[in-house]
């Protein structure tokens, strides 16, 4: 059986796979999204929230391209929390708390939406390619069906080769209770790509009814009501509380005695677990000298007892896991629901891709997600996103979207994975961003918003949406420099000196320690917010912006696609491999691949000019 004919498939229902179906659909491409099954589309398999430090940049910058993930974490979001905001706005991380079910029923609702996406239910058995096995021209399904189609995205997470492991305990899987890409997996590798393996995991869920709440401390949601996206007009659902508990010397003593029945500590698995979210066992093993370790107690949602224990991710058996709970504050009494678990997968070393995620090896496959690398929804959306625009692109003879890292925590993502590849899942945090006083979470839709229109992906709500909220901000930005600011602000609360003019207006709005803070006033009219902060970091980003400009300069010195670095004079042995991997497209990129000096870049560039002549 031949399906119809599609310009996009895209292989996998998980965060990369939504974003990536629903870009492509919005671009106009006739888009497949196939998936084990439907009733899992937009699931959230590990923790049930969404942002968080430069994971929040991330939602909001897909936002702007009008995708799916900052809507869907407000129409299921039970807990709103700013991190980082003691410090500058631009490393606030916006986070929510989302009900499980609500969240996949807004993606599900938002895809549903798009004539243009059509769901298909299967296994992908394996992509079709030409006689030369160089190019895609659909995919296989297990059943014996095909489906047609111009470009691929593999979205597949943590179902590529997924392995399960609980003590001693093992099965095939990329969740629990569901079945692994196994075949794809084979077919992947035998294609000679540079392939890994990778691990992460997840805590165990606990019923919350067992828990007693009132000897922990709580954490209460945010009360100023901003929202993940800008365009979302209110909160959608009632607010409930998380709380906190640790780890202790007993605990600690329970997970060291069972260390030798962990398949971490076993030689089990071989895949490099997240740095930034390690297991439990490992927090033990590697600090010792901690006393403890804090564990969020965060509700799964609004209709079920369910908790998610925020920091003890874990691959122990499920006694210990028992064991060990009951040893914290407030949890003597807890019943465990489903054990926590580790997951082994397949990854494709993403130094194999190019800057439109697209695989160099085979043309018209694309990547996105955790195949990539990386850790976590939101890096797993924005690569979705590119993904999706990128594939379309190709189907239909568009313009490609080239992320651009001065101007976005996307394309900073994205740059670090094509230029230095992964040596441990890939995490986006702000301090990755060379420029992020320019990259605020608040500003996404003035720095993007634009690059979406002109790429063609905005629906027309969001269209007209952006349209408004560029004529506030060119209302606010007059407001400002014909002086009537400082009475404005006055209007909205904020303590403005009376004799305030134009000049000492910006810089009294510049250096926030001279007067009160006016987070109310941010969370009113996020448009006026934006203006106060660019006020506030302008002579700071006016100097990145000189930055940028010299970068750019050097991104736009091409390197020739087959340029053979082993024959460049003057570079070593580590340098040759590290950029015939990378396979740079620019002297920008060559200069951030790791250890590549200023004489080496000088020799590459004498080199390509000579090639090119």
């Amino acid at each position: 059986m031949t399906h119809e004919h599609f310009d996009v498939i895209v292989i996998g229902g998980g965060h990369a796979g939504s974003e990536a179906a629903a870009a492509a659909a919005r671009r106009g491409a006739r888009t497949a999204l196939l998936t084990f099954d439907r009733t899992k589309i937009g699931a959230m398999s590990c923790n049930p929230a969404i942002g968080g430090l430069g994971k929040g940049h991330l939602v909001r910058e897909v936002d702007a391209f009008d995708g799916i993930i900052a809507r869907a974490a407000d129409a299921a979001a039970v807990h709103y929390r700013m991190l980082n905001r003691s410090k500058g706005s631009a490393v606030w991380g916006p986070r929510v708390q989302a009900d499980r079910t609500l969240y996949a029923a807004a993606v599900q609702a938002a895809l549903g939406k798009d004539p243009s996406l059509t769901v298909v239910e299967g296994e992908a058995h394996s992509l079709r390619l030409d006689r030369e096995g160089s190019r895609v021209r659909g995919v296989n399904l297990s059943d014996g069906s095909f489906i047609p189609g111009v470009a691929v995205i593999l979205a597949t997470g943590t179902f590529l080769g997924g392995r399960i492991f609980r003590g001693e305990e093992r099965e095939q899987g990329g969740r629990v209770g569901e079945q692994a890409a196994s075949r794809l997996a084979e077919q992947l590798r035998s294609a000679a790509l540079p392939m890994a393996r990778l691990k992460t995991g997840t805590p165990p869920r606990l019923d919350g009814r067992t828990i007693d709440w009132a000897a922990l401390d709580e954490q209460v949601s945010d009360t100023d009501p901003w929202t993940m996206s800008p365009r979302s007009p209110e909160r959608a659902n009632p607010q409930l509380f998380c709380a906190i508990t640790r780890t202790n010397s007993r605990v600690h003593d329970i997970i060291r005695d069972a260390l030798h029945r962990s398949p971490l500590f076993g030689g089990d698995i071989a895949g490099q677990g997240p740095r930034y979210c390690p297991s439990i066992e490992d927090k033990i093993h590697r600090f010792g000298d901690r006393d403890g370790h804090q564990v969020f107690l965060e509700p799964e949602g609004l209709d079920t007892p369910l908790v998610y224990p925020n920091g003890i991710s874990t691959s122990l058996p499920s006694d210990v896991q028992d064991a060990m709970i009951r040893e914290m504050a407030g949890l003597a009494a807890c019943r465990i629901v489903t054990p926590g678990y580790a997951v082994e997968y397949d990854h494709v070393d993403p130094r194999a891709l190019d800057s439109t995620l697209a695989l160099r090896a085979i043309e018209g496959v694309y990547c996105a997600g955790q195949i990539n690398g990386t850790t976590g929804y939101e890096e797993a959306a924005a690569q979705g996103l590119v993904a999706g625009l990128n594939a379309a692109a190709f189907a239909l003879g568009l313009e490609p979207y080239i992320a651009d890292r001065s101007n976005s925590y996307i394309g900073v993502m994205v740059d670090d994975l094509v230029t230095h590849g992964i040596t441990e899942p890939y995490r986006m945090l702000t301090a990755r961003a060379e420029y992020r006083l320019r990259l605020r979470a608040n500003n996404s839709w003035t720095r993007l918003g634009p690059v979406a229109r002109h790429l063609g992906c905005l629906g027309s709500d969001a269209e007209q949406w952006l349209r408004a909220r560029e004529d506030r901000r060119g209302e606010v930005e007059e407001q400002l420099d014909t002086g009537f600011g400082a009475s404005a602000l006055r209007a909205r609360g904020a303590e403005v000196p009376l004799d305030l003019g134009q000049q000492a207006a910006r810089d009294w709005l510049r250096f926030p320690a001279v007067h009160p803070p006016i987070l109310g006033l941010a969370m009113e009219d996020e448009i006026v917010a934006e203006a106060i902060e660019d006020a506030r970091y302008a002579p700071y980003v006016a100097r990145q912006d000189a930055e940028v400009a010299e970068l750019r300069a050097n991104d736009s010195v091409l390197l020739p696609a087959d340029l053979d670095y082993a024959s460049i004079p003057g570079l070593s042995s580590e340098m040759i491999d590290r950029l015939s991997a990378s396979r740079p497209t620019s002297l920008g990129q060559a200069a951030r691949v790791r250890g590549i000096t200023p004489a080496a870049l000088s020799a590459i560039l004498l080199h390509s000019k000579r090639a090119v002549a």
